[in-house]
């Protein structure tokens, strides 16, 4: 994982100034971790601007830490905790400092309440994209529309105080952005792509306000983590686990390139059972056969569906599935005598299961992944745990991930498992199974697979009273879904056309007999996730 700055001792200190080094910069941003699922954009978004970002813990950095590493700026993030009634670890005398501070949301909120501004729980909540109306002059917005799209997600506000510019508002929140001497705050998220116009307010406050003018050069992302593998695996042999997916697919092929003329080996195992209709042809087609790569499918399905018998909730079946999946590659470990087992572990993922960057500061365990917090017998290489979707992908497209792979909609590792409601029984897995299916079907064949980021299915709780025929009876209700996102950390529900939703209602509701009722989902991320549990 990322280093993380908890003191100013001799030590980190260098390597700050190391790091500093290689960049070519003399700047660099502080960025206190308050547990924020976007905390790592953050540092991605400052990284594409090539501003050096690291990232302090609000538990022990202190004011006289700050002054010692002598950053150009602060960015103090969001997080779930409250100023007043959770109020987070964090020296209030950094505020003191004179360094430009951007607090975004929550740190917005606490070096509000730090001057004395009010900050209260707001009588409307703000979740999802809404307008900004920029209503002062300031360099922090400088060359952004007047009304631009923000993403919000907070349920507490911000009140004036003297001497606070108010810089804009929106429809529930009338101090949105505001600035008080060297500190600045916004209740949006500047670091996600649905705020449209976050990268020209970071780089206004790096540029313009922090003064970092020698932003380091871009290098290649890819050539850095083979170079890294290369050192771990020369020699090993390599075990992975392969879904058929974007991101296992990347680590596969990075594996390649690492392997490229030293010895060793890499084998590749899928694992059967809760699996989409097509992953299993997809690992065939691209692994299967491969000089480079063994690859073995390994059918545990009968495995999962003892596990889970029993099992309702998306947490238990989780945690569930995670035992079969480990049990699984242990014994595939041990069989290869593998040296090393690589998953395709997302920060998204290791962040949405309450993991991250490992600061003091509370961290929401909004679901458990099943490809976090295992304890395998051998070392773990998690290539990808500092990217999200859209950057691993752009790592896959620079080492010539073929596109079939990278494009494919992301599925959740407990698979079917979280895309059905209550006990996962054998009926269930095949009515999910067969009506994902038509639902991709009919997506690649409307030509609306790509424009989604993702889309599928959930066999409900809810029954619904059929008629067919001339006979009546009881069937699932089936929640369709579909979103449009660039990372995974915000979404917001696809307006797919409504007569393509009547076609694969009517298909769905004719060919799986199961199926009573056809619905669609019109939530965003936040509040709502992308999955269903």
């Amino acid at each position: 994982m990322p280093s993380i700055f908890t003191k100013a001792t001799p030590e980190a200190l260098e390597h700050i100034a190391e790091e500093m080094r290689v960049r070519k910069t003399a700047h660099f941003i502080l960025l206190f971790s308050m547990g924020s699922q976007f905390d790592h954009l953050i540092v991605q978004r400052l990284a594409k601007i090539g501003v050096y970002a690291v990232v302090a813990d609000p538990s022990t950095v202190s004011a006289d830490d700050v002054k010692k590493a002598a950053p150009a700026g602060i960015i103090v993030s969001g997080g779930p905790a409250s100023v007043f009634d959770e109020p987070p670890p964090f020296d209030g005398a950094i505020f003191d400092l004179g360094i430009p501070v951007l607090g975004v949301c929550l740190g917005f909120q606490m070096w509000a309440k730090h001057i004395g501004a009010p900050v209260s729980t707001a009588e409307k909540r703000e979740f999802g994209v809404h307008t900004l109306n920029i209503s002062a002059e300031d360099p922090f917005f400088e060359g952004v529309s007047k009304k631009t799209p923000v993403l919000e997600t907070h349920g507490d506000i911000v009140g004036s105080i003297k001497g606070m510019i108010e810089l804009g508002s929106t429809d529930n929140t009338p101090i949105a952005a505001a600035r008080y001497k060297h500190l600045w705050g916004v209740q949006f998220h500047p670091e996600v792509t649905d705020t449209a116009e976050g990268a020209k307010m970071y780089e206004n406050f790096c540029v313009k306000i922090c003064g970092i003018t020698d932003r380091f050069p871009a290098h290649s992302v890819a050539e850095q983590k083979i170079a890294e593998l290369q050192k771990q695996i020369a020699g090993k042999k390599v075990l992975i686990a392969l879904s058929g997916g974007s991101d296992s697919s990347v680590v596969a092929y990075l594996l390649k390139k690492a392997h490229e003329g030293v010895k060793g080996g890499i084998k590749g195992v899928y694992i059967r059972g809760i699996d989409r209709p097509d992953d299993e042809a997809y690992v065939q087609k691209y692994f299967g056969g491969q000089d480079w790569i063994e690859v073995e499918i390994a059918d545990a399905t009968a495995l999962f569906l003892d596990s889970l018998r029993g099992k309702t909730s998306m947490r238990e079946k989780r945690l569930a599935m995670r035992g079969v999946y480990k049990d699984v590659l242990e014994e595939k470990i041990r069989e290869f005598g593998a040296d090393f087992i690589v998953q395709g572990t997302l920060y998204t993922d290791l962040r949405e299961s309450g993991m991250g960057h490992a600061t003091g500061a509370r961290i929401a365990e909004i679901k458990v992944h099943h490809n976090t917090g295992i304890d395998f017998s051998v070392p773990e290489l998690t290539p990808l745990e500092d990217q999200v979707k859209d950057s691993a992908r752009g790592i896959g497209a620079d080492i010539g991930v073929p596109e079939d792979l990278l494009l494919r909609h992301p599925f959740p590792g407990p698979g079917l498992v979280v895309r059905i409601e209550g006990e996962v029984t054998a009926e269930k897995l095949k009515t999910a199974r067969a009506v994902d299916g038509i639902y991709i079907e009919e997506l690649r064949a409307a030509d609306l697979y790509r424009t989604v980021w993702q889309a599928g299915a959930v066999v409900t709780h809810s029954e619904h009273t059929v008629s067919k025929g001339d006979d009546a009876g009881l069937g699932h209700v089936v929640a369709l879904w579909a979103v449009w996102s660039v990372n995974g950390f915000t979404a917001r529900f696809a307006t797919l056309p409504y007569d393509f939703l009547e076609k694969v209602s009517r298909r769905i509701t004719n060919e799986v007999r199961e199926v009573g009722a056809v619905t669609y989902r019109i939530s965003d991320k936040p509040p709502a996730t992308i999955e269903w549990g």
